[in-house]
């Protein structure tokens, strides 16, 4: 398994393994412990059927929860990220955001695989949330600390949100509802569950408030942060390659879609990693 590094503080490519293959104990670990390293790992050349992207997933450490999206026929734990050549709907998670940061243990991480690549734009960034927090000087930390976040899907999946009873002509298969509304607690700054590396878990998708601060200081302070988050410095811009596999710690980054591929089919299918 040879790994190259690709962004300043986290993104790496991985060769010389092929993931179709019965893993060993220690080439799992191998992986684990390069995926807590460089947060994002983009494996080249898989020729990956769902199978084994469910035994990858499994090995990494089970499936995690998907509240809002149905499976692909067929399958219980495999989604499909789909967008029609013709699609005119708002683009899917172009917002800053951790998968599902709004549940009491959100997943570890998330695999996606590439099934249809288109041949320009649909670069995913990725934003690295613990060198995002040790950048920031002492007061800014001591004071982020004290505070704990709100968490909710409601402003995506709620009846009335951006994926909800409004959204036409969708081609992936999102499931809103009323448990949306739900809110669940988390430190602003949250101890990664295996490393123990502080980081910030934020994002104006999924956080809707600070406990004990008002609407519009919270909102302000909060959108203050995001800017902070995905400064330049942090940020790793993947691109896509036909037959590719990327894993990415859910507890450390955030991340985004990106568009640029109108006239074109995207399917990718994604799988989720529960908690630690």
């Amino acid at each position: 398994m040879e790994i190259e590094r690709l962004g300043r503080t986290c993104g790496a490519r991985i060769t010389g393994i092929d993931l179709t293959d019965d893993l060993d104990t220690a080439t799992i670990a191998q992986i684990r412990a390069s995926w807590l390293k460089h947060r994002v790992l983009a494996f080249a050349d898989q020729r990956m059927d769902d199978d084994a992207l469910e035994r990858l997933t499994l090995a990494m450490g089970g499936f995690g929860e998907d509240p809002f999206f149905d499976p692909i026929e067929g399958r219980k734990n495999v989604a499909a990220i789909l967008r029609e050549a013709d699609e005119q709907s708002p683009l899917f998670a172009e917002s800053w955001h951790s998968d599902w940061s709004f549940l009491r243990k959100p997943p570890s991480g998330t695999c996606l695989l590439a099934v249809e690549i288109p041949p320009i734009g649909g670069d995913t960034l990725f934003a690295d949330q613990a060198a995002a927090f040790a950048a920031l000087p002492n007061d800014r930390k001591d004071y982020l600390r004290s505070l704990t976040a709100i968490h909710s899907a409601q402003r995506g999946y709620a009846p009335d949100g951006l994926y909800g009873d409004n959204d036409k002509g969708r081609s992936m298969a999102i499931r809103p509802g009323k448990d949306a509304l739900a809110t669940q607690t988390h430190p602003l700054i949250r101890p990664h569950p295996e490393t123990g590396e502080e980081v910030i878990f934020s994002s104006l998708s999924y956080v809707v408030g600070i406990e004990g601060m008002e609407e519009i200081e919270a909102l302000t302070l909060l959108s203050e942060l995001l800017e902070w988050q995905t400064r330049e410095e942090f940020i790793y811009r993947h691109q896509w390659e036909p037959n590719m596999l990327v894993i990415w710690d859910n507890s450390s980054v955030l991340h985004r879609a990106t568009g640029g591929y109108d006239g074109h089919r995207r399917e990718l299918h994604r799988t989720t990693i529960a908690a630690a």
